[in-house]
């Protein structure tokens, strides 16, 4: 009681332990009561002017610059120093995190020809665009660092993809508007053409940026003393996101359930989210990668910042709730995917860390 801190830190190492299922919790709320996730997606707090357009400013993407600032804070740069020495494994990275997905994406739109309902192959294929275009997430360090892995690299592909992401997401989605048709695909060619650039360097770039500048100032002991209170804010931040971006689409889900669209999509999700580990592990051996590069080059390829994606998808595409679904399934699945992976391939040598 006496201890702030330590309450704080021992809540949030709780928070990590059971994520996934708070995580899988707030979309059950989100079906069940989705009343006030739409007040939180739908109310405006201002609206930013651009060259390219109106940028609105609402609750969920102020949480997610939140989010970010305190995944900059905490990062240190000094230590992607020593990626320098190992160009081919950075490079497949960075790289493999943009062209994996949309390769993936290119063959899914194949698969799918033959399948009876072409509006539910558009928005599967709409809703893996905004997984493919999003930059590695923050979330992976954390399981790099929970199997050993090479924090430098794993530090280095979150903020490289970060920064590359308003060059990178357009050519993605853009990509991806070649292979939908109809109002799916003028929507993300309108996306690329110029809202998602704003959006990424408003809401994504700058408080990442703006957090490791603020890093680099704060004191390390003023850091050391904060860190438990971000990650507890990091946790509540990430379920109100998934809370309030679910509820757009996940009451329509339970109150006409397709179970048929849903196998298949989820079978989808699970197969990109395996392709996107399995790719990072034959990079890692291609370049001769240690355990801990094997590991940082896994969790990274794997894991996509969703949260940005969720936020992207449903600001810009909201007349089409039925995108969401794929995000929402992606970022239950990345997890569950890594913490099999964390089992498997990195067993508890990270216990004694």
């Amino acid at each position: 009681m006496s201890d702030p801190k330590g309450a704080a830190a021992s809540i949030a190492h709780l928070a990590h332990r059971y994520f996934i299922w708070i995580v899988v919790a707030s979309y059950v709320f989100a079906a069940a009561a989705p009343n006030v996730g739409v007040w939180l997606r739908t109310t405006r707090l201002a609206s930013v002017h651009t060259g390219i357009g109106d940028l609105v400013a609402s609750a969920t993407t102020m949480l997610l610059a939140v989010l970010l600032f305190n995944a900059g804070l905490f990062t240190n740069v000094t230590e992607a120093r020593s990626l320098i020495r190992r160009p081919f494994v950075v490079a497949a990275g960075i790289i493999g995190n943009f062209l994996l997905p949309l390769t993936f994406i290119a063959a899914a739109s194949v698969l799918l020809r033959p399948w009876h309902n072409p509006d539910e192959t558009q928005q599967i294929l709409t809703g893996l665009a905004f997984i493919a275009a999003m930059p590695i997430a923050g979330a992976s360090t954390a399981w790099a660092q929970s199997a050993s892995g090479n924090m430098a690299l794993s530090i280095g592909l979150v903020l490289a993809t970060t920064l590359l992401s308003p060059v990178f997401t357009p050519l993605v989605i853009h990509g991806v508007g070649m292979l939908t048709t109809g109002d799916y695909s003028e929507d993300l060619h309108e996306l690329a053409g110029g809202q998602a650039v704003g959006f990424l360097g408003i809401w994504v770039l700058a408080p990442s940026l703006l957090g490791v500048g603020a890093g680099r100032l704060v004191p390390a002991i003023l850091l050391a003393r904060f860190r438990p209170f971000s990650k507890l804010t990091n946790y509540a931040v990430i379920v109100l996101l998934n809370y309030a971006n679910a509820s757009l689409s996940l009451p329509g889900v339970v109150g006409e359930p397709d179970g048929d669209f849903l196998a298949i999509m989820l079978t989808i999700v699970l197969a990109l989210c395996l392709t996107a580990f399995a790719v990072g592990y034959v990079c890692a051996r291609l370049g001769r990668a240690g355990r801990g590069e094997t590991a940082s080059l896994m969790f990274g390829l794997g894991m996509n910042n969703n949260g940005a994606g969720l936020v992207l998808a449903s600001t810009a595409m909201a007349d089409h709730a039925s995108i969401l679904l794929p995000v929402i399934l992606y970022n239950l699945t990345q997890h569950f995917v890594a913490a099999l992976v964390d089992r498997c391939l990195f067993p508890r040598e990270s216990d004694s860390v």
